[in-house]
């Protein structure tokens, strides 16, 4: 092979992870946005982000155990590092920016899509706000376009298509991301068949315009979002918490 042909393609810094490898690093990322006082995070704090029920699909059930072997295996990956505390307490920080070469804004649209997996735009827009400004889905749409062509943002959707445009991250390994291709496939399949049009009974839905719809679904999304957000703060302080106790001896 020719010096040309082995420089032609950028090197990729990352790797897939598996799925408890994205939960586990998108929590570090997502708290460092949203709760950066208590960050780095301690094991605790990453196990109840982990485990919390709010912004995140599917809802797992790790322990401490499951959450240090799987900082480690990212460690080893070069997503995450070890910080060593004053205190009995250690404490980890993902390195996200550096391994996957993003911009803050960039990296807030990821972290969404490895916490909840395949969004919808006006989805991701709503709830990646809360980590970084996006004013609008066109704000979004540039980001997408960015993080698509280095894959680490890969869209379900088929060319062309207009509304419902749905996107997912990259950093799946390839069996998975088949299995997620043809899953997404088979229920926009299964939606199409099952539409119907508006029951005329249903009046002021079908006089609202898509304009109108469209603004309300984003309000109501956005408002979800926040409600999520205010939830994940809560459970990060109640971990910080048992851990200051536990320094403490208390």
């Amino acid at each position: 092979m020719s010096d040309s042909e082995t420089t032609s393609t950028p090197a990729v810094s990352w790797v897939p992870l598996t799925p408890d490898e994205r939960r586990v690093v998108g929590v570090l990322a997502e708290k460092a946005k949203t709760t950066p006082e208590y960050y780095p995070m301690t094991v605790a704090a990453i196990v109840t982000g982990c485990n919390q029920k709010s912004n995140r699909d599917p809802i797992t059930n790790f322990d401490a155990d499951d959450a240090e072997d799987i900082l480690h295996t990212l460690r080893k990956k070069g997503a995450t590092i070890l910080v060593e505390s004053g205190g009995r307490v250690q404490r980890w920080k993902h390195t996200l920016y550096d391994w996957l070469k993003v911009s803050k804004v960039e990296l807030a649209v990821v972290v969404e899509l490895l916490l909840r997996g395949p969004q919808t735009e006006g989805e991701l827009r709503a709830r990646a706000s809360r980590m970084e400004p996006l004013a609008d889905l066109a704000a979004l749409q540039a980001q997408l376009d960015s993080l698509s062509a280095r894959n680490l943002v890969i869209y379900l959707s088929p060319p062309g298509q207009k509304r419902g445009v749905t996107v997912t991250h990259g950093l799946y390994p390839p069996a998975e991301l088949e299995k997620v291709r043809r899953a997404y496939a088979q229920s926009a399949a299964a939606l199409g068949d099952d539409e119907e049009p508006p029951s005329r009974t249903s009046s002021s839905r079908a006089e609202s315009s898509p304009a109108s719809t469209a603004a309300w679904q984003a309000e109501a999304t956005a408002l979800r979002a926040e409600v999520e957000d205010l939830r994940g703060r809560v459970d990060t302080l109640a971990a910080e918490l048992r851990d200051l106790r536990n320094a403490l001896g208390a």
